[in-house]
């Protein structure tokens, strides 16, 4: 939620259960990052091996009244769970801990909220927090039921549960509706945009992979960089020149992905996301310093699968090799394309073969495709004006590729 955590800095206990996971240690250390990029402070991490959650407290009951000491303790105000809780398992788990208890979906949707800026992201946000809290709903204001009898003790004809549901119901009718206008208003932009036969490229990512630097530097657009996760959510497009055979195409920052993220985001930024999907081709930006880069991307190519965006062109690109020491370079597949660019955003090493690499991509999709120009009402193509900064996201259906596979 919006305030799940408040503005203040807050005391957090960190709970991760192993469920054989070969990413358990990185999960944690993400959850960590996460914790402080929605303005908590985490104090202490409890773990446990599992085979399958518990129903009632997720970890169990004796494992439960472990967290419960280790909060008093630590004096947590807060105690944070790397994994979705149902909502028995969350209002168990507060009984019993006697504190705040959120999942790791909440805790994504509150840092969500407070990074959206734009008016689209905002709505995006607010219907993602309120299809979530449908779900948390509990019983409350019985006084108000229509079960007792007598003059004077007969309610309003509904609970206050139901009260809740129905108000909650028709604001996300509302919001649906408005984003539904906003998403009509990106199609006939693009539309427009395919008329002037402008190649457009996305960068996608795991969160921190250093997209929002790779934009900066390409386009000197002054995007907010911070080494926190969802440093930015609302998309921002400027237009690239690359030479006069290409001319200029139109470059976009998303927002990054992370393991396991929230449905409902995935649901109500899919009008953002869509701004992607007609991409004519994905940056796919990797950490190639990270450890679990190899998992990082798989969890972006899910949510491409999930958004029906895995079909766009894509080349990997191999961010931070200076901290990963290695050199500039490209990698090209069994047909001839460029897979894989070796880079540094910060430094600027290898950009001019990044640049060369779209130069490619954007004179091979215009040889497929020479009937564009008689097409362009009926296939329009992606790419944003100067200036957009609508929270956009988006990926496209166009030519299957396969993801290539990096060194590990």
């Amino acid at each position: 939620m919006a305030d799940a955590l408040g503005t203040s800095t807050m005391r957090a206990a960190l709970v991760g259960i192993d469920f054989g996971a070969v990413d358990f240690s990185a999960s944690l250390e993400e959850l960590a990052l996460l914790a402080r990029s929605a303005g908590a402070e985490p104090i202490t991490t409890i773990t446990a091996k599992r085979s399958a959650p518990d129903p009632a407290y997720f970890v169990g009951s004796g494992k439960a009244d472990e967290i419960a000491q280790a909060a008093t303790v630590e004096n947590a105000d807060i105690v944070i769970f790397n994994h979705a809780l149902s909502p028995a398992q969350q209002r168990n788990l507060e009984r019993r801990l006697n504190r705040r208890v959120i999942d790791r979906t909440s805790l994504i949707l509150d840092i969500f909220a407070q990074r959206a800026k734009s008016h689209e992201g905002k709505l995006q946000v607010e219907l993602a927090q309120l299809q979530h809290l449908a779900t948390r709903l509990i019983r409350g204001w019985t006084h108000l039921e229509r079960q007792k009898g007598g003059i004077g003790l007969r309610g309003p004809g509904e609970t206050q549960l139901e009260t809740d549901r129905r108000l909650i119901g028709e604001r996300v009718k509302a919001l649906r509706a408005r984003l539904v206008k906003l998403r009509k208003q990106h199609e006939t932009q693009r539309r427009q945009r395919g008329r002037n036969n402008t190649f457009s490229v996305s960068l996608v990512g795991y969160t921190n992979a250093g997209k929002s630097t790779l934009f900066n530097t390409l386009t000197k657009a002054g995007v907010y960089v911070a080494n926190q996760l969802f440093a930015t959510l609302d998309t921002t497009s400027r237009r690239l020149y690359l030479n006069d055979e290409v001319g200029s195409v139109v470059i976009s920052d998303t927002v990054g992905f992370v393991r396991e993220l929230p449905h409902q985001l995935v649901a109500a930024f899919r009008a953002t996301l869509e701004e992607t999907i007609h991409a004519d081709l994905l940056l796919h930006v990797v950490d190639g310093s990270s450890d679990v880069r190899m998992e990082q991307i798989e969890q972006v190519n899910d949510v491409l699968r999930e958004i029906g965006a895995d079909h766009i062109p894509q080349i990997l690109v191999w961010n931070k090799i200076d901290a990963a020491d290695l050199q500039p370079g490209v990698e090209r597949d069994e047909y001839d394309k460029i897979s894989r660019v070796f880079i540094s955003a910060r430094s600027g090493a290898g950009l001019d073969l990044l640049r060369d690499a779209i130069v490619e991509a954007a004179g091979s999709a215009r040889v497929s495709s020479p009937e564009n120009e008689e097409q362009d009402d009926a296939v329009p193509n992606a790419s944003d004006d100067d200036s957009t900064d609508d929270s956009d996201d988006d990926f496209g259906d166009r030519i299957p590729t396969s993801t290539p596979v990096g060194p590990q």
